[in-house]
């Protein structure tokens, strides 16, 4: 038997790898994806294999990430309770979809994943090898009583590894767990299970990795260009980017000026509520600006029905249905509304916040001829129309007031 095991190289994946080589008597195929976490990756295939696995592959998957997955989900306006923007709940699928190539690749029979019985995670990994490789087994360790009952805490795992020379790294357990890819970094867990715990209190600074607070960024504000495309962003302050160089364009500015920092209780699909902190620098910015850029491109209709679709896209995103018919369905009407949003937007960084400076765009549905409050030298506008249309939709609100008085 072949499993793929998605692989950190840290406690919890070290002794499921060798676990599962024990239990399951099979051989263990490694796969970490590189989805812009920027952890130490050196070594990690050595590691692995001394371990107990027969292979390690490191995919860097960071183009695909932003181009495939990000990007998209962008042009949605996808933001999960109206403050998540989605950076965990996206990279799972795409970790996914490139453990199941390497399964293929391989003829392996099974998936493997870290994955605890009490998170999102383990949904959207195994909902996308439902929709890609529904012939595959999925394994969980932490859904198998076996392995709780032989692990039930760190200590256990610690001693595991020496009693079976894993060359893992035993330090205190971190007051907080970390998870970084491109579009993000969240913390959970440990001290931040308090909701009324400030994260953002001076003593909690050095949690944060891809910002400053708001209190040390610059005194001076910055201004930034961003070109759209089709709703993409493609050009930052006058540059042609492709979308994985726009991230780290807008990660390194946004960070400079602390934007992009969020701290909420979300519901998890399993049912609990759970409190999250995140950075999402890059993001809060292209997010925000993408915006501004329908607000001048796109048709008031078009963008009504788009936004009611946000919430379901959203929760799509973060209950693991990425790849689900419904998702794929939504994402083609994304695109066709997008077909307009060509243009310019410019922002303002300044202590944490993004505002807008300016847009401009060559389809710009905004005639200022037209809404001007002078005289309209298109004529595209008579003033006396609006008597019989207030009259029209104001009949309904008439008849009800004149049969509740008398009621």
């Amino acid at each position: 038997m072949k499993i793929v095991l998605a692989y950190s190289g840290g406690l919890d994946t070290s002794v499921i790898l060798s676990w599962l080589k024990e239990k399951y008597d099979a051989e263990i195929i490694a796969f970490c994806a590189n989805i812009g976490q920027e952890e130490e990756l050196k070594g990690l295939e050595a590691k692995a294999k001394s371990t107990g696995a027969s292979k390690c592959y490191i995919a860097d998957l960071q183009a695909e990430f932003a181009r495939d997955f990000i990007f998209p989900m962008i042009q949605a306006g996808a933001i999960y309770e109206s403050q998540y923007l989605l950076g965990t709940s996206i990279a799972r699928p795409l970790i996914a979809k490139g453990m199941i190539d390497i399964a293929k690749r391989e003829k392996a029979e099974a998936l493997a994943h870290g994955a605890t019985g009490k998170g999102n995670d383990q949904v959207r990994f195994e909902l996308t090898a439902a929709c890609l490789a529904p012939e595959l087994q999925v394994i969980v360790p932490w859904r198998d009583a076996r392995f709780r009952d032989q692990f039930p805490g760190r200590a256990e795992m610690i001693d595991y590894c020496e009693q079976k020379r894993i060359p893992v790294q035993a330090s205190a357990k971190k007051p907080y767990s970390m998870d970084r890819n491109l579009l993000h970094i969240s913390f959970e867990a440990g001290i931040l299970e308090d909701p009324w715990m400030d994260a953002f209190a001076p003593e909690n600074k050095d949690m944060f990795k891809l910002s400053v607070a708001p209190e040390d960024a610059p005194d001076k504000a910055e201004y930034v260009t961003l070109e759209f495309k089709q709703g993409n962003c493609v050009a930052v302050n006058g540059k042609a980017l492709d979308p994985l160089s726009v991230m780290r364009t807008l990660n390194k500015l946004g960070g400079k000026h602390g934007v992009g920092r969020v701290d909420l209780v979300e519901n998890r699909y399993v049912g609990m509520k759970s409190r999250g902190v995140y950075e999402t620098p890059g993001g809060a910015i292209l997010h925000f600006a993408h915006r501004q850029m329908e607000t001048l491109t796109m048709d008031r209709e078009v963008m009504h029905l788009r936004d009611s679709l946000i919430p379901r896209y959203a929760e799509l995103v973060y209950y693991g249905y990425w790849f689900a018919p419904e998702r794929l369905a939504l994402q083609a009407f994304v695109t066709e509304s997008q077909k307009n949003v060509t243009g310019t937007v410019r922002v303002k960084l300044y202590k944490g916040n993004i505002m807008c400076a300016g847009r401009k765009s060559p389809v710009s549905l905004y005639n200022p001829a037209i809404a001007t409050m002078e005289a309209d030298p298109t004529k595209a506008y008579n003033q006396d129309d609006a008597t019989g249309f207030i009259r029209l939709n104001a009949l309904r609100l008439k008849v009800a007031a004149r049969v509740h008085r008398k009621k």
